[in-house]
């Protein structure tokens, strides 16, 4: 009897031992498949002793005060670390290109991967290198989409826009010539509106004339000296963003490796519960970032196609170089397609003014189908900010770091907005209150023991109360 006990028991133990090793292949199965990183991770966990905590608390204040000094001696010392950054950041722009190319690449690398390496698992499946041989293929499809793109805009934009630029100079001239004759038979009147006009046109012609005699060589003379370095800077640019292609290449090739480096660094530098919730920050950024920068690219080669075609359908002057114009600023949002419709409009009005209404109601147009229709469908709720803070955001970053701000301002700051939002829904839910947004209207409110009172439980409790107090309104 005691014999078979010892056998069932051990048959248990055995048993349970098989139910862990199950459950803990179930959850590496789980964690291989997405990671407990890739959903939201709670936050606060393992809160320790209080020991622990008091001395965690005088870590947090010492740093702070810490940050606070340097900080202080940071700003006392702004000007040579700005100096500091920028040699740095030009040492570095190869890098810095190759890691942007590589970015920007990545989707199409990854397409080929999904497709070619099945097919080469299925058709060589002794072949020993199918990984390599399949990412080293995706890389050259990529790179060689890349400059094809590049080599076919360059060679559809270069003559349209030389011959749009060479049109230009010859005849703004005369259309300034037309517009100053209309203004001097506006002046064969002598009412008060020509003598108006006419003293305008003599201010103007005599500082032009002032700045001709006096301004004019100086700035010519400066300029060819500094056309020569402006010459080398393209020169520089233009092998930094070679060196960048091809350090984009390596980075392509050893992606999987540098994401398992920072995802080992991480989880040796920081507690698991921080680890797992910068793995996960960091995936919801690339979303946030791949999403918003891929889909805004492509929908601004859209409009500048449409643009082009409208423009052409129309038969607007400067047609080319209007296109590149609206499709290049459309990249910038919101204020975008107005940064580049101000001066096209203004172009084609000096060509043709009824022309340049019609371009204008174009434009308002595209616009609209771009705010509306297009944008929506391939951008979707990549940021999910209203439309306030989008303004906000671009006028904050574009303060701060010009065009670039104005480009990257969205994501960043979706970024910081859905971080807020994610400390926001763990303080409410600590307290046991709904975190939808929705329902926090004009008649719910928080009773003072922490009970949310919702605004239909709010309404029958009011209509409650005034028939208790009037009897006669039952």
């Amino acid at each position: 009897m005691g014999e078979e006990q010892t056998q069932t028991n051990t048959e248990n133990t055995g048993a349970a031992k098989t139910d862990r090793a199950v459950g803990n292949k179930s959850d590496s199965e789980r964690s291989v498949r997405g990671g407990y990183y890739i959903r939201q991770p709670s936050i606060g966990e393992g809160k320790g002793s209080w020991l622990r905590q008091q001395f965690g608390r005088s870590i947090a204040i010492f740093l702070a005060v810490a940050a606070c000094i340097l900080l202080y001696f940071a700003l006392l010392r702004a000007s040579q670390i700005s100096s500091a950054a920028g040699t740095l950041i030009g040492v570095a722009k190869p890098v810095i290109y190759g890691l942007a190319i590589a970015y920007l690449l990545n989707p199409i690398v990854k397409l080929v991967d999904k497709r070619l390496l099945p097919f080469l698992e299925q058709k060589c499946p002794n072949f020993k290198k199918k990984k390599q041989l399949s990412r080293s293929v995706g890389i050259f499809l990529a790179i060689l989409f890349l400059l094809a793109v590049v080599v076919a805009l360059l060679n559809m934009m270069i003559p349209e826009l030389y011959s749009s630029i060479r049109d230009m100079i010859l005849n703004v001239p005369s259309q300034l010539n037309r517009f100053a004759d209309g203004l001097s038979e506006m002046n064969r009147d002598d009412s008060t509106l020509g003598m108006l006009l006419e003293n305008i046109m003599t201010e103007v012609t005599d500082f032009l004339q002032n700045w001709m005699r006096t301004d004019l060589m100086n700035s010519v003379n400066a300029l060819m000296s500094s056309l020569t370095f402006g010459v080398i800077n393209v020169l520089k640019e233009i092998l930094n963003l070679l060196i960048g292609l091809i350090v984009s290449a390596y980075v392509l090739f050893s992606k999987e490796k540098f994401s398992r480096q920072c995802k080992k660094i991480t989880y040796a530098l920081f507690k698991p519960s921080s680890a797992n919730m910068i793995l996960h920050l960091t995936i919801k950024s690339n979303e946030i970032f791949g999403g918003f920068i891929i889909g805004k690219i492509i929908d601004s080669a859209i409009i500048g196609v449409l643009c082009f075609i409208g423009l052409s359908i129309l038969g607007m002057p400067y047609t080319m170089l209007v296109s590149v114009i609206v499709g290049v600023t459309n990249v910038i949002p919101f204020f975008g397609p107005y940064i580049g419709a101000v001066p096209s409009a203004l172009l084609i009005l000096l060509s043709d003014p009824k022309m340049g209404i019609y371009f204008i109601i174009f434009i308002l147009a595209l616009q609209q189908f771009d705010g509306n229709v297009l944008g929506p469908k391939i951008l979707g709720n990549s940021t999910g900010l209203s439309a306030f803070w989008v303004v906000s955001s671009i006028l904050i970053a574009g303060g701060l770091f010009g065009v670039p701000g104005m480009i990257l301002g969205v994501p960043a700051f979706a970024v910081i907005y859905y971080i807020v939002d994610m400390l926001i829904d763990h303080k409410l839910e600590k307290r046991k209150l709904p975190t939808e947004t929705s329902v926090y209207d004009e008649y719910s409110y928080v009773e003072a023991d922490g009970t949310f009172i919702h605004a239909d439980t709010n309404i029958l409790k009011e209509e409650g109360n005034k028939n208790h107090a009037d009897p006669s309104a039952e």
